[in-house]
């Protein structure tokens, strides 16, 4: 399945214009009741479709231009049910935009990974006014009284990093006795990254107050702009020459401080954390550069966010598994929550196995024998 996936987004087709998720040879265009298309543009969106999906952005995280239009498109197309998914490239205008023209085509139920609160919120309005429910999809949208809430346990993810990052310098031969932490946080605006942060927070202000850890720098990222975050953490440590460890948010903002690190020769020596399990941030953990990644299937993301959506275009009555409280308004989301799972080198092959990343894709000649030592390949 997942090799399946990645063959389409190598041939650039999830980032066309219009694509059908069918195989039997349909138009580019068609939106019929078992096709699923991704669209780049309010202006391109192609025909009515039961569904829409709007996608934040294609540079927080790579998954948002593969992984997860890939599994969306397929678990639409196994329902049956026509969808459009398109994606905002960062632009919160576009992204209301897109919405609207979604509406005005005659959506029956949105999906949305928002860009912030405010643009968020107003989508939402917007197709509450037209009786359209909303899954607020790995994001919740603070105090948009979004329908229903897909996501990850995300203050489970912030935990899980930390407690990796106390046992990477427990296990670390000359560790430093009270290393500084550099905290790289997610974007200010994005509720996920408050929800990591009172995860991993919850592990390192303990270590701090009993003295194992000494408090660093603290900084979250505008935008999970990797460029900056790179920036930030090579000022970081031009102040803090003596930190010992980084919990970086994502895989994305991991990366950012391992290539400051490597140019001052410190990489493999200061553990540096990360979420998503990239490519980038799994051949990272394999080479030693990086403690930790948090594995979010996003099959799993995907599958229940389409399953729930199909649902209630159906009209199906759907029991509520758990409740959420926004912080903001005080009212409670139903919420479908999932498990993430802390990713080391021990356990990379996991990742593999689930069909989440392909061996060949993260077995390049430079990993092959890291690959090797992981039994990842023979």
């Amino acid at each position: 399945m997942r090799k399946s996936l990645l063959a389409l987004v190598a041939a650039g087709l999830l980032t066309t214009a219009t694509l059908t998720a069918c195989d039997d040879g349909g138009d580019a265009g068609e939106t019929g009741s078992d096709s699923a298309t991704t669209s780049n543009g309010g202006s391109e969106i192609a025909g009515a479709a039961d569904i829409g999906v709007i996608l934040p952005d294609t540079k927080s995280s790579a998954r948002w231009s593969t992984s997860d239009p890939a599994y969306l498109q397929a678990a639409f197309k196994k329902a049956g049910v026509s969808a459009q998914i398109v994606n905002a490239e960062g632009d919160k205008e576009r992204f209301k935009r897109l919405a609207d023209t979604l509406l005005d085509k005659g959506a029956k139920v949105l999906i949305i990974a928002n860009l912030d609160a405010a643009s968020g919120k107003a989508v939402i309005a917007d197709a509450k006014s037209r009786g359209v429910p909303v899954i607020d999809y790995d994001r919740l949208t603070l105090n948009g009284n979004a329908d229903w809430y897909v996501s990850f346990d995300n203050e489970k993810v912030g935990f899980l990093q930390a407690k990796a990052l106390e046992k990477c310098l427990a296990d670390m031969p000359n560790a430093p006795a009270t290393p500084v932490i550099a905290e790289l946080n997610g974007s200010l605006s994005d509720n996920n990254a408050h929800l990591f942060k009172d995860g991993y927070d919850g592990v390192l202000n303990a270590l701090y107050d009993n003295g194992t850890f000494s408090k660093g720098p603290d900084q979250y990222v505008p935008e999970w702009d990797n460029d900056e975050g790179r920036e930030m953490f090579a000022l970081m440590l031009k102040q803090y020459p003596n930190i010992g460890g980084v919990l970086a948010a994502n895989d994305g903002l991991g990366n950012a401080a391992i290539e400051v690190l490597r140019e001052k020769g410190l990489n493999g020596r200061v553990p540096v954390t990360g979420q998503d399990a990239t490519v980038e941030g799994l051949q990272n953990v394999l080479a030693g550069d990086q403690c930790v990644t948090i594995f979010k299937d996003v099959k799993l993301e995907a599958d229940a966010a389409a399953d729930l959506a199909v649902k209630l275009f159906q009209k199906v009555k759907v029991p509520v598994p758990a409740k959420l409280k926004d912080p903001e308004s005080g009212l409670y989301i139903p919420f479908v929550k999932l498990e993430p799972q802390a990713i080391t080198k021990a356990n990379v092959k996991s990742v593999v196995d689930s069909g989440f990343v392909d061996a060949n894709t993260l077995c390049t000649a430079k990993y092959k024998a890291a690959c090797k030592d992981a039994k990842i390949i023979k």
